[in-house]
């Protein structure tokens, strides 16, 4: 006979409980736990032969490997995120903020893949078939082989799916998605677990590549439990300011590829229009000659990006000076404040310190230390920056400056925006030619750095 189980689940994180609880014990907030009934079935004497599988262990080396094939989207930042193109029979988890434009590229995807004769389904639980019409009209994405269906049962999304047989599947949103059988509301803890694991065997069974939007928290994090991070092939994040018309498709897991490369897409009217130099977008509105501007060249996988790192010192009127960094790892810039502090001989104790990376790009490599040294230092002093300097490297506990990776690269990506000089570690010049009409100033110290980039 079937059991009856109740249990009580967080919204937010997964953790269960068996009884109630005002705060959760797993991410410890408040009024997160909503009931849940499970149905235990006692699996009767000998069902485990029936489940038992006939694959049996083989040498790893008697396994054929081949190449994926891959299959491109028709839009290279997206196919540099997913290192290369969609993979059939993948899974792949979209998350981003509301209204930052995670429909809008996946629609455009669908678009550009059902050009090139793909057959697509695209399945909105929250949008109507016409309103997803009204943004197609908008957006130009207008073709025959592109379906679209309004429905959140996943059984009548299963019947679809046998009906077109799709080679790409796009679900707007897990979170709407339901299961008849599962006694929960669309949107709880079970429903968006085994929905996600029915749609994983459905992609793997049929081949179909599918991708899966999902709500995000408060926090950023993708809501749901942290198992269906797991249970993807692939989970992308896209972000981008409000304030600000360009977005960042940045790839957390990746089974087929590197976590490490991004896309960068600027939102205009008709949609989300490529950016293949990010640099140049950065750089845009840079002003020249001021104090406390500097320009970084950072890696965002195997692309570097110029941006520009601002810092203001001021002087304080609290007892303890204010640290704050947007962009920029808190952290690493209270190091480079106390390098300067202890190595330079500035007294930045009564001074308030902030520093922004223009743009709302986020630094999290070591090469950028460099580079907010100097700009701290540019402020401190009330001493402008060259315009057309390029600096990176990391810095040391004892003011040196080390080596960072693929400097050739970013040298290259200074030297094509018409910079003139680089400041970067004495150590990564070995090994390479640098174009001849950029000079290149090796430092291995902070203080060779300052004085080259200050006086």
């Amino acid at each position: 006979m079937a059991k009856v189980k109740i249990k009580f689940a967080c919204t937010q994180c997964g953790t269960e409980s068996p009884k109630w609880m005002g705060k959760c014990p797993g991410c410890n907030e408040w009024n997160t736990m909503v009931e849940e009934t499970e149905t235990e079935i006692k699996a009767p004497v000998g069902r485990s032969e029936l489940t038992r599988t006939k694959e049996k262990a083989r040498p790893i080396i008697d396994i054929e490997s081949g190449q994926e094939p891959r299959i491109l989207t028709g839009m290279s930042e997206l196919n540099r995120v997913l290192g290369g193109g969609l993979v059939p029979g993948s899974l792949l988890l979209v998350g981003g903020d509301p209204g930052i434009g995670k429909s809008t590229l996946l629609l455009q995807a669908s678009y550009s893949l059902s050009a090139k004769g793909l057959k697509v389904l695209y399945v909105s639980g929250e949008e109507s078939v016409k309103q997803t019409k009204l943004r197609a009209d908008r957006l130009g994405a207008l073709n025959d082989k592109l379906y679209v269906l309004c429905e959140t049962n996943l059984e009548v999304i299963e019947e679809a799916i046998a009906e077109v047989e799709p080679d790409f599947l796009v679900i707007d949103s897990i979170q709407t998605v339901y299961r008849p059988e599962i006694a929960s509301a669309p949107g709880s803890v079970a429903q968006v677990r085994e929905c996600t694991a029915h749609c994983m065997r459905i992609s793997k069974i049929n081949g179909v590549a599918t991708v899966l939007v999902g709500h995000v928290t408060k926090e950023g994090a993708i809501a749901g439990p942290r198992l269906l991070e797991h249970m993807v092939d692939c989970v992308l994040y896209f972000e981008g300011e409000r304030h600000h018309t360009y977005r960042i498709l940045r790839a957390v897991k990746n089974r087929f590829g590197s976590t490490n490369e991004i896309g960068i897409f600027d939102m205009a009217e008709e949609g989300l229009r490529e950016v293949t130099n990010p640099s140049e977008l950065f750089l845009s509105e840079r002003p020249l000659g001021v104090s406390g501007s500097t320009v970084v060249a950072s890696m965002e996988g195997t692309r570097p990006v110029l941006v520009e790192l601002q810092a203001l010192v001021s002087p304080t009127h609290f007892p303890s000076p204010r640290r704050m960094a947007s962009g920029f790892d808190h952290h690493r810039m209270s190091l480079v404040i106390a390098v300067l502090e202890k190595r330079m001989g500035m007294f930045l104790q009564n001074q308030d310190a902030y520093l922004n990376v223009a743009g709302g790009v986020k630094l999290d490599e070591p090469a950028a230390d460099l580079a907010a040294i100097v700009s701290l230092a540019s402020s401190f002093k009330d001493a402008p920056t060259k315009p057309f300097d390029v600096v990176f490297g990391e810095v040391g506990l004892t003011g040196e400056v080390r080596a960072v990776s693929r400097a050739e690269q970013r040298v290259k990506e200074a030297h094509k925006l018409g910079f003139k000089r680089v400041i970067m570690p004495e150590m990564s010049m070995k090994g390479w030619q640098a174009p001849k009409d950029i000079q290149l100033i090796g430092v291995k110290t902070v203080a060779q750095a300052l004085k080259a980039a200050l006086e």
